[in-house]
């Protein structure tokens, strides 16, 4: 889940790797109701060989695991990659981890059967991952690319911290977020070809305290501000919640993907 950290937004550099901490405790990742769609296109099965870029902390990569699959995950944090092998070891699951940009992963040629992306495609070298994904991808072995993202446009909490993010950083790139690039993902097609895609909206559940760490764990504020900084924001957004939600409440999540195959559509 984890973009190339050498990205910058107006000269600041994003280093997911300060998140680490926050990022394996308050980003879970995709509720279960996703897999369970993803399970019934056939993807995420027992056996399969699974690939999962820019994977973070490895919430999808060890999801997938604990389904069965038989899974490589890579990222170019290095922290990032030595929080989600810790966590993979704490829960007694078997993944290939490797430090390395998305495009540049090591694994067989024609050895993979389902490729996942969640929350970074967007950030990738898209021609090199395109060709990395020839020689990786086996027959019929598809691409998802997913999101899961609050929607401050729908819900009250998400827009009040977007907005004193905003306020700390207002070079966030990341704001005001819609809910998707629609059924087409730009500049995939026609190199690959669409055989899926849903999206949907959950309510996450979190508490204050969850909540603050899933903001710290963000690119505007743990993977851009310093520690003073963030230290700065998240007083103050202690505060804000105080003020504006429960102990305990919900965020409303878009949850989407994209599943796509190598070459053209087949037409009959």
């Amino acid at each position: 889940m984890t973009m190339q950290d050498t990205t910058s937004e107006q000269n600041k550099r994003i280093d997911w790797g300060k998140t680490s901490t926050d990022y394996a405790k308050h980003r879970p990742g995709p509720p279960p109701s996703f897999y369970q769609r993803l399970a019934a296109l056939g993807i995420g099965l027992p056996r399969q060989k699974v690939l999962d870029l820019a994977t973070g902390t490895g919430v999808i990569a060890r999801q997938l695991a604990t389904q069965g699959s038989d899974v490589i995950a890579s990222d170019i944090s290095v922290e990032q990659v030595r929080m989600a092998a810790k966590l993979a070891q704490m829960q007694g699951l078997s993944i290939n981890f490797q430090v390395a940009p998305a495009d540049e992963t090591q694994t067989a040629d024609s050895s993979i059967d389902v490729v996942t992306a969640n929350q970074c495609f967007l950030y990738f070298d898209t021609p090199k991952v395109l060709a990395s994904l020839q020689r990786w991808l086996r027959p019929k072995g598809v691409l998802v690319i997913s999101h899961f993202s609050w929607l401050p446009g729908v819900d009250s909490i998400a827009k009040a911290s977007e907005a004193l993010i905003l306020q700390h950083n207002p070079n966030w790139h990341g704001a005001h977020y819609r809910g998707g690039t629609g059924p087409r993902y730009p500049g995939i097609t026609p190199t690959m070809h669409y055989c899926g895609y849903f999206y949907y909206d959950e309510e996450i559940p979190f508490t204050r305290e969850a909540w603050m760490g899933r903001i710290r764990a963000s690119r505007g504020i743990g993977a851009t501000l310093d520690t003073q900084q963030v230290a700065a924001f998240d007083a103050e957004h202690k505060a804000l919640l105080k003020n504006i939600a429960e102990p305990e409440f919900t965020i409303t999540h878009r949850i989407d993907a994209h599943i796509l195959r190598m070459g053209p559509e087949e037409t009959d």
